[in-house]
């Protein structure tokens, strides 16, 4: 793909999506479509459901997590935490903060819109607070997974330079949330998302988890303007299509659900007009997927190898400790890993993969435009998804388990709960 492939489907002012002046103009607009009340209302749905987790059968399989410190670097997320609360008043800090074990974990979402009355909104605050926001996320991820999470926040910006809705899809639309009291022992946490953003970090006696995990952009580079250059997902897209070449042409055709995108041998219901081949998107914490394509048992070593190099790819936002910790956990496992594909493999083909284990669920989609006019999947628009699945998105496994073993295994609500049921 030539990096000026996008601009043939820069909207024309009839075609641009942007429909108000402000994000939250643009938002209540948005949501008097159909299309908008059908997928939120599908949401609140699955919101009110209890949480169990993403499974292959709707049982979660137990005993596959453990509480136990894997270097987490608790202490400078904790001062950066403290930090940014000295910087708030007081009823930033109220709407901001949730107990540890509140179900809005599960209330984020990757549009544009604009609808949550919580929260603090990067675009609202000032650049001092600001700043302190970003250090917490610093604080809390590599250098590489900071740099990532910007490069995110900074394309969306450019994405909303492309269609004139800056002020909709900017550099900083984004919400961050506080899960609990800043600790070195107790579970805490937090979460930011907003368009192609969404993290979830969750700390318990210095351990930390970070899914689920949600990265894209359209178009995933800048050819021009202040973000010239910046360029993502080259690594996860590469190394997938490098691990369906390594296969023969049996395990190829066993690891392929369909060849085609959109209809074709698709099945029928697979495609979703939000999530176009995502399964494990926004409020999807309890979804039924079955594997499906070829399993790492029925791979060779140099192909495992590749397997590994690819889930590499999507766990470099951990710091060092818990990224060791999180490549141990995946790799017991590794016999029961799966691989599937959708689409072509020629270097133009977009294309639709996921990883998922007992321990792992991994998601890459070559999307059509949603800002951008093209119909048909392309190679510059890319969304990603990581989770745990079977219970452990949001560290709920760990939280769970630290109840159980805690002396005092109340859990800390010191900071009213408001707006707890969405």
């Amino acid at each position: 793909m030539t990096q000026s492939d996008f601009r043939k489907y820069l909207p024309g002012p009839e075609l641009k999506k942007i429909a108000g002046p402000t994000a939250r103009d643009h938002a209540n607009a948005r949501l008097q479509t159909p299309r908008a009340q059908g997928l939120f209302g599908t949401w609140k749905t699955l919101f009110e459901a209890p949480f169990r987790g993403l499974t292959t059968s709707g049982t979660v399989q137990p005993d596959l997590f453990t509480l136990e410190p894997n270097g987490a670097p608790v202490a400078a997320i904790k001062a950066a935490v403290e930090k940014l609360m000295d910087k708030l008043s007081r009823q930033q800090r109220e709407t901001m903060t949730f107990p540890v074990d509140s179900q809005m974990w599960r209330h984020w979402q990757n549009t544009e819109l604009y609808v949550e009355d919580y929260g603090l909104r990067l675009d609202g605050v000032s650049p001092e607070v600001r700043a302190a926001v970003l250090d917490v996320i610093r604080a809390s991820l590599s250098r590489k997974g900071f740099e990532m999470s910007r490069n995110v926040m900074k394309l969306n910006r450019f994405l909303g330079d492309l269609v004139g809705g800056p002020d909709i899809l900017g550099e900083w639309s984004y919400t961050f949330c506080l899960y609990g009291n800043p600790s070195m022992e107790a579970p805490w946490g937090w979460q930011l998302f907003g368009h192609h953003l969404c993290l979830h970090c969750f700390l318990v006696d210095g351990q930390m988890t970070l899914t689920p995990s949600f990265m894209g952009a359209e178009p995933y580079f800048a050819d021009e303007g202040p973000f010239k250059g910046i360029r993502m997902f080259e690594d996860e897209e590469r190394a997938g299509l490098e691990l369906m070449r390594a296969f023969d042409k049996g395990q190829q055709q066993r690891a392929t659900v369909a060849h085609s995108m959109m209809g074709g041998d698709l099945p029928e219901g697979r495609r979703h007009f939000a999530d176009n081949l995502h399964l494990g998107g926004a409020f999807q914490d309890n979804r039924i997927v079955p594997y499906e394509g070829l399993r790492a048992s029925d791979m060779s070593g140099e192909q495992r190898d590749k397997l590994l190099h690819l889930v590499d790819a999507y766990l470099v936002p951990l710091p060092e400790g818990p990224l060791t910790a999180r490549q141990r956990e995946i790799e017991k496992h590794l016999a029961d890993t799966h691989f599937c594909w959708i689409g072509g493999t020629s270097e133009d083909s977009p294309f639709y993969y996921r990883v998922q284990s007992p321990v792992v669920f991994i998601e890459f989609d070559h999307h059509a435009g949603v800002f951008l006019t093209n119909e048909k999947p392309e190679k510059f628009h890319v969304h990603t998804i990581v989770r745990t699945p079977n219970g452990n998105d949001y560290g709920m496994d760990l939280l769970r388990m630290h109840y159980r073993n805690a002396a005092h295994h109340k859990p800390d609500h010191a900071h009213h709960n408001h707006g707890d049921k969405g």
